[in-house]
């Protein structure tokens, strides 16, 4: 659970498989200039304005450490932090702190700067009806992560991952031999449950796919009169979804196209990181 979303995995596995790739037996530099276990506290700064998203996880991150570590938040995931804010404070044993400090921090920068792009883009939408998704071009071993900051952000999941529904695409279809032979087969396979979505780049592909009985449609980097030509074909009989080189200047003008989707792989896989940094180390009595 973070802040109140459940994700679908163990998380703390995660964070212990990145804290075992930063710490192999031990940290020579924490351990050389403080032998005595000593309490201390340090302050989470902001340097940046932005959204800050993944508080529950930097604080995870050292009670896996050290169960005695404690985190003070001044704020909650999803709000609007501004350079020079106090974030938090984190008390615990000093060593844990300069051992998890790195960790930690790569997570809350890492989510924080998904959550302030996807903002961004969500706010160009917020006049329009289009759903804004992400992708599953996320950083591997940080997916349950980077889709829970495109929420906080105000942006809606896509498929989480290869079991979670049918998308059948360029080459799903090719070793199928037709768009309708690869709908076909999926709609044996699949429970019917599951929503059928697939990929076309032509208009003759999209009549394809709307003639089968696709469910979604997706509009693959297209231009924007060939989707407006491709949503007329689908006449309400799919939904649609556009994907490939969505940018934000484009947002709205894809919008005002009536698309029910908008996905965007950059969510994640081209978010900068928000500058955070963890400052003021002391012993505390």
């Amino acid at each position: 659970m973070i802040n109140g979303v459940t994700l679908r995995v163990n998380i703390d596995e995660y964070i212990m498989n990145a804290l075992k790739e930063d710490i192999t037996y031990e940290d020579v530099s924490a351990n050389a200039v403080m032998p005595e276990d000593i309490d201390g506290k340090a302050d989470l700064i902001c340097k940046q304005d932005g959204i800050i998203c993944g508080l529950d996880i930097f604080k995870r991150t050292f009670e896996l450490l050290d169960g005695k570590s404690r985190f003070e938040a001044n704020f909650k995931d999803g709000d609007f932090v501004k350079n020079g804010e106090l974030i938090g404070v984190i008390y615990g044993d000093i060593k844990t702190i300069l051992s998890g400090e790195r960790t930690a921090l790569n997570y809350l920068q890492r989510m924080s700067g998904i959550a302030t792009i996807t903002k961004e883009y969500a706010d160009e939408l917020k006049d329009f009806s289009a759903t804004l998704l992400d992708t599953r071009k996320a950083t591997p071993n940080m997916r349950p992560f980077e889709k829970y900051a495109v929420t906080v952000g105000g942006g809606t999941n896509h498929r989480y991952n290869l079991s979670d529904g049918v998308l059948l695409k360029d080459n799903h279809i090719s070793a199928a031999g037709s768009i309708t032979k690869a709908v076909e087969a999926a709609k044996t396979y699949a429970p019917f449950v599951r929503k059928i979505e697939v990929e076309t780049e032509t208009l003759d592909q999209v009549r394809e796919a709307a003639d089968a009985g696709t469910d979604i449609i997706m509009l693959d980097n297209m231009d924007n009169e060939t989707m407006k030509k491709a949503i007329e074909i689908i006449a309400g009989r799919a939904k649609t979804e556009c994907s490939g080189n969505v940018t934000k200047k484009r947002l709205r003008e894809i919008a005002e196209l009536g698309v029910d989707y908008i996905s965007c792989g950059a969510l994640t896989h081209s978010a900068p990181v928000m500058d955070i940094s963890l400052k003021n180390l002391v012993p505390v009595k």
